[in-house]
Parts: C-alpha cells; structure tokens; sequence
C-alpha cells in the first residue's frame, strides 16, 4: 500500500492525485466581489491577505497509458516570486509522481487546462541552461484559442503567462492543439469550459461506472460552486457563470466525481443539493503500488 496515497476507481480508469505543493494567492483576487467578511469564514488569510491553495495535478491511468492532467508551477519561479505566492513546494510534481513508480518518460498525454503559470509550469525544465519538455514523450494538449490568447498578451494578461513554460513543447514539436471538445484517449475528452480564459478547457473522463470532471480553474475550490464565487482572473465572468451553471446541474443530476485542482481541503467530491445549496460531498479511495506499475495482483 502506498502510505497515504488516495485513488479513485472508475471502471478501467485509475485517478491519481499528483501533488506540486502549494502556494498563496491573494483572497480578495481568489474571490472576486465576494466580501473577504464572507470567504474568510472558511479559508482564513494570512497578515498579507494570502490564502493558501493546493496545486493538485491528476494522473489518469487506463489502457496502458498515463495522461497528465495539469502540471502545476513547476522549478521556475525565481526567489522573489516565491515569497510574494509563498510557495511551500515540499511535494513537488516529480517528486510525486516517482512516489508512484512513474518516470518523467512514462507519462503518454499532457493535458494544460490553460496556459497560466500554476497549471502548466512543469511543462518544461531546465537543462543546462535550457529550458525543455519535462516529459519527453508526451504529446501535450492545448486549445488552439489558448494558445493565440498566450501569444497576444495584454496590461491584464501579461502576468499569467510564461513563455518559458509553453513555448519548448512546440519547439520541441510535441504540442498536439485542439479547436473545442475532442477526445484525447477513449475515454478521456477535453470540454471547451471558457470564461476564465477564452480557451480554457476542462477535462471529462467517462466510463460504464460514471463520470469524473477536473474542472479547472471554471471551479477552482469546493467554494466556487456558487455561481457568484468568481476571480479576479477571469476574463469573461458572464460566460463563466453560465457554463458553470450548466455543468454544476448536469453533475448532480448524473453524480459526477470532482476533481478540484485549487482547493487545499478535498480533491475528490460528489455534489448533493440541500434546500437548493449546491454542497461538495468528500470521497477518498486508496489503492497499490503495484496497479499503478500495472502489475498483478491477489484480490484484496
């Protein structure tokens, strides 16, 4: 048994949890026009108004291929940015991984819900000076609209996006772009969910026993269910509250699993409705070292 290693079961799809630590983010950017009287009930701040916010990655493991959904914030940051987001990377993403058994090269598909730096950062690493794909063999998932909006920068954009952390892959030739919904593997489809970007996508995996959504940044942590319960980043909050609507009803009504990337409390959850308040339900799983290898193993 790996010691403390949670994973979801859905059909032939294994959901790992892969974690690239932490860091703080400002509360009132976390919550837009909510009152920090309101959200500071239930994520306090620190002296500097920071709340802290977890970089959950996910592994997806079926059919002999892993997908990577995510990649956190990666070893670029230089030392003043890590004071100013505080980040407390103690279990980075490879780190994480190899807690796994899973190698930088094992990993198939790439999948970055967007381009901002906390949630394609590991893309890429330093190599004698030179900045290349973290996982040489994958191909990396990107919508097409993201990656225009990454290349045409502006006063309000400018500081979500490095270079550093996306331009390699292509370089590199292993960006794979997509225009909307498509399928990376059976299985596995990427749902264009814009609204905190143009081309931000989250990710579907569907299998005979259900559905799992990593949302993204559309619903970072448990808190942003609420359609009010905006950031600051998102660029086009209208769009995002409509589509967020549309996919918080269709997951009660079918009982879909979360995953949320942000949120520094749960990682999996299913939704339930009380007196119309949409409310995350935690669920955990566990499971062994050697199914992750893709070895046998006796029941039990």
């Amino acid at each position: 048994m790996i010691a403390g290693q949670n994973c979801f079961k859905l059909g032939e799809f294994e959901l790992y949890p892969i974690s690239d630590g932490y860091f703080w983010l400002d509360g009132g950017a976390l919550f837009g026009v909510v009152p920090k009287v309101l959200w500071s009930r239930f994520l306090p701040a620190d002296p500097e108004n920071r709340v802290k916010l977890a970089l959950n990655c996910l592994l997806v493991r079926a059919r002999g291929k892993c997908v990577l959904i995510d990649t956190g914030l990666g070893d670029k940051f230089s030392k003043r940015l890590r004071e100013i987001y505080k980040a407390a990377q103690k279990a980075k993403l490879l780190d994480s991984l190899a807690a796994l058994n899973v190698k930088p090269s094992d990993i198939d598909y790439v999948i970055n819900t967007h381009l901002h730096f906390d949630h394609c950062g590991g893309n890429t690493q330093n190599e004698n000076g030179k900045y290349v794909p973290t996982f040489p063999n994958a191909r990396y998932f990107i919508q097409q609209q993201e990656w225009f909006c990454a290349q045409n920068l502006d006063e309000r954009t400018r500081s979500s996006y490095r270079a550093s952390d996306f331009m390699p892959i292509e370089e590199a030739g292993q960006v794979e772009f997509v225009d909307g919904d498509e399928d990376v593997i059976p299985g596995i489809k990427v749902l264009l969910t814009n609204g905190h970007t143009l081309g931000h996508q989250s990710v579907m995996i569907t299998s005979k026993q259900g559905r799992a959504l990593y949302p993204g940044d559309l619903i970072p942590t448990a808190h942003h269910l609420k359609a009010q319960y905006l950031t600051a980043f998102d660029l086009y909050p209208v769009d995002l509250i409509s589509r967020k609507k549309e996919i918080v009803q269709q997951a009660l009504r079918e009982k879909w699993l979360f995953v949320l990337e942000h949120d520094p409390d749960m990682v999996f959850c299913r939704l339930t409705e009380d007196g119309g308040v949409v409310k995350p339900v935690p669920v955990s799983g566990r499971i062994t070292r050697a199914r992750i290898r893709g070895e046998r193993q006796s029941p039990g």
